[in-house]
């Protein structure tokens, strides 16, 4: 339990945001429904229904977003003074020796790092892709669900609702989206900029408390 508290703290809060969600939804769900003198849904109606998908996964496709991003472009892109980023002559792919792959790796090495060849290229970008196919994935799942739920409000205005590919190049669909990447995107950069020079006692998103701030890629 205390090996795996992180991640079974943060399982737990996100189980417990969703479920928030999904009551406080369904109650403004309802509301809008009898405004409109419509009947209101039942709780498993509204958690299958696209108005509910929506609203998760255009969440979910900009939060992998943010991760994809800064796990690839922090190869790259270095920040002085920043436990966000590593340090700054070790900035790209580094040496196989660096990153203890092929003839490098160790005794508890991952198998796949000790693999070479294809096996090693695929486990050394793991991390990237997945993040990346989750956000893609879930981008798409966005554009679906939000495409249903424009276009069943289209149809009951007795307008034509169109087609998918129309509806994810319209203005509705990115200001939904551009609203959430420009959230990430700021939450991102305000972590970069301001652990350069504030800290948190313990954190590993921290530099330890007396580090200078131009020490880059420690981490407390």
């Amino acid at each position: 339990m205390v090996t795996n508290g992180l991640s079974i703290g943060f399982g737990l809060l996100f189980l417990a945001s969703l479920t928030g969600q999904a009551f406080s939804g369904l109650a403004y769900f309802n509301e809008q429904q009898m405004a409109a003198n419509l009947e209101p849904v039942g709780f498993w109606q509204y958690v299958t229904s696209s108005s509910f998908a929506v609203d998760v996964s255009e969440n979910w496709q900009s939060e992998y977003l943010q991760f994809f991003l800064l796990i690839i472009l922090a190869v790259w892109l270095v920040q002085k003074g920043s436990p966000e980023s590593k340090e700054i002559e070790k900035r790209g792919l580094e040496s196989d020796k660096d990153q203890m792959i092929g003839q490098y790796a160790e005794d508890d090495s991952p198998a796949w790092a000790k693999a070479g060849g294809w096996k090693t290229v695929v486990f050394s970008n793991s991390l990237g892709l997945v993040m990346g196919t989750i956000f893609v994935l879930s981008w798409l799942a966005q554009s679906v669900a939000g495409f249903t739920a424009y276009a069943q409000e289209q149809l009951e205005n007795l307008q034509d609702p169109g087609s998918w590919t129309e509806y994810i190049v319209s203005p509705e669909f990115w200001n939904r989206t551009l609203q959430n990447w420009q959230s990430e995107f700021l939450a991102v950069w305000s972590m970069v900029a301001l652990s350069i020079f504030l800290r948190q006692r313990g954190s590993p998103e921290s530099k330890p408390v007396g580090e200078a701030h131009d020490a880059t890629g420690v981490q407390g």
